[in-house]
């Protein structure tokens, strides 16, 4: 029987999860980004969050052990919409040796020469460990749809940037979630969804604060003109890559109290359902242990 704890855990996921084949999709209208639990304040999400990181850290240490598994998780969001924070607060209690952060900014030279996975490949985790992309390849399918001047500017052949570009990516990225999955390394995707208005508030804070001015930029603000496109970006996206063995969650991110909660609890759903367990001894490891414990009890 479940704890719960675990219970409220899926039922979180269970509401913020992007079923695979989904025909239409709807950021705004199908998500509320100002969402959060009836039965939960913030008080008790902060040491439900607590409780949440302990369990994350004893699951980790079982992924760090056994050795076979990878957890890749990707954020994706607006500016402002709390990546940074979910990812410091949520990974708080994890041995830094089992997990690896990875921002990506926009390409440099040499990443501009490869194709657009490769970067993020080369970025992924090992086994054992819990790799976190802070943004990642689907800013190839989102930024670059808002903005095509960049699709154009990049060293693709002239007939690649034609209006199937997006469509083939999708598969693309799908088949390369695939190919993880079957290597070992399970993705988990959270579009951090922030609303417009809390996007301002958040920027004001920003410039109002003389310690976090260097979080703001002019570009962020231009970049709001855009809102509707990247809304439409985001879901056509989305709805085309959520599947069964690589989902997207869609958090709200208004409160981040929530958002921080239901990353913590989906991961640790994730990890849970890998069945991990430390390694067994064999009975010739045993007859060492105990000759190591003999040898040592026997020192003077």
């Amino acid at each position: 029987m479940k704890k719960p704890a675990e219970s409220r855990i899926d039922s979180l996921a269970d509401r913020m999860i992007v079923p695979p084949g989904k025909k239409k999709l709807s950021i705004p209208k199908d998500f509320d980004a100002a969402w959060k639990p009836k039965s939960m304040d913030k008080k008790q999400a902060t040491a439900a969050l607590e409780d949440g990181i302990r369990m994350l850290a004893a699951i980790q240490d079982k992924l760090y052990a056994q050795d076979n598994y990878a957890l890749l998780v990707i954020f994706q969001a607006m500016d402002a919409a709390g990546k940074d924070g979910a990812i410091k607060h949520v990974m708080s209690g994890i041995n830094p040796q089992g997990c690896q952060v990875y921002s990506f900014k926009a390409p440099s030279n040499e990443e501009l020469d490869h194709d657009y996975l490769w970067r993020c490949f080369k970025a992924l985790p090992e086994r054992g460990r819990i790799g976190i992309f802070n943004r990642s390849y689907y800013e190839e399918v989102l930024v670059t749809k808002v903005h095509p001047a960049i699709i154009e500017s990049q060293k693709l052949p002239a007939h690649l940037k034609d209006k199937k570009i997006y469509q083939r990516r999708y598969r693309e990225i799908n088949n390369f979630e695939e190919y993880l999955h079957n290597n070992g390394i399970i993705t988990l995707k959270f579009f951090l969804n922030v609303s417009r208005d809390e996007q301002k508030k958040r920027f004001l804070e920003r410039i109002d604060r003389d310690e976090k001015n260097w979080k703001f930029s002019a570009s962020d603000a231009k970049e709001r003109s855009h809102w509707d496109e990247y809304m439409q970006a985001y879901a056509e996206c989305i709805r085309a890559t959520s599947t069964k063995n690589s989902p997207w969650y869609v958090i709200p991110a208004d409160n981040k109290w929530v958002s921080r909660l239901a990353v913590a609890g989906i991961m640790y759903q994730t990890l849970k359902g890998l069945k991990l367990e430390y390694p067994t001894v064999s009975e010739q490891q045993k007859q060492a242990l105990t000759e190591a414990k003999r040898l040592l009890e026997a020192e003077k």
